[in-house]
């Protein structure tokens, strides 16, 4: 058995790598690491808007069309598109401060990438976790045994204290809310500092949308649960901190 831990400093955080295989040799996780970081920092580059020449800038600053962007970029486009649709509005990019800025789909969406890249190389387990959002395949490998990744739901407000344990073999876990982001989720209805729920917690198949989802569901708290119930979300569930008393509660897939 070849294991391997990686970091990748990027997005002003670190991007954390767990890789493990029965066929491979450390030397191939290794090479499987590196390819998935030259993508991290290519992901910098098109849409840090920290950077006044990445793509996500100069879309912002209408010096480039979306049509001409570089096809990753397209394909966040098009994914923030569909992800505003499904939420009704409590996701869109669109309404922030400067104009499109998909940070709170792209980290999820990267990291589910990266999987895809480890998956090519012959890799049967991973995980990424990209500042909290979280995804894995194939279940962590302890000797010869494969046992779900024990990924682990915090008190915002107390982030010592655990409040639920979710087991997972492949898919994505994605987090918003004070804990990762502070306040800097807004309501794109009144573009004043989200109030649903104090934390959302998404756990689905697609890593870019669960990140919009869980941002959503920070913006409309219980008034999500309609949009979160549609069939296109069946294989979706999440938890949720309420902002406005000592409550959690719950969407189960369905």
């Amino acid at each position: 058995m070849s294991t391997l831990s990686y970091q990748v400093q990027t997005w002003g955080t670190v991007v954390l790598i767990e890789l493990s295989s029965q066929k491979e040799d450390q030397e191939k996780l290794l090479i499987a690491a590196k390819e998935a970081e030259e993508f991290l920092l290519k992901v910098d580059t098109l849409f840090s808007t920290y950077r006044n020449d990445s793509q996500i800038s100069l879309l912002r600053s209408n010096k480039l069309e979306i049509e001409s962007a570089d096809d990753l970029v397209k394909e966040v486009w098009q994914s923030c598109l569909a992800a505003r649709q499904l939420t009704q509005g409590a996701f869109d990019p669109w309404v922030v401060e400067g104009g499109f800025d998909p940070s709170g789909y792209v980290k999820g969406w990267a990291a589910d990438k990266c999987g895809l890249i480890f998956e090519k190389h012959g890799v049967e387990n991973s995980l990424v976790n990209a500042a909290g959002d979280i995804s894995v395949r194939g279940g962590l490998l302890d000797g010869d045994v494969v046992k779900p990744w024990p990924i682990q739901i915090r008190n915002p407000e107390k982030f010592d204290e655990v409040v639920k344990d979710i087991p997972i073999n492949h898919g994505a876990v994605a987090t918003s809310g004070v804990g990762e982001k502070g306040s800097h989720i807004k309501d794109p209805f009144t573009e004043l500092i989200a109030i649903g729920a104090l934390s959302a917690t998404v756990i689905g198949p697609d890593g870019g949308l669960a990140e919009a989802l869980a941002t959503a569901l920070v913006v409309a708290g219980k008034d999500g649960a309609a949009w979160f119930n549609k069939p296109e979300l069946a294989d979706y569930s999440a938890f949720v901190i309420d902002r406005h008393s000592d409550t959690s509660w719950s969407i189960s897939s369905h």
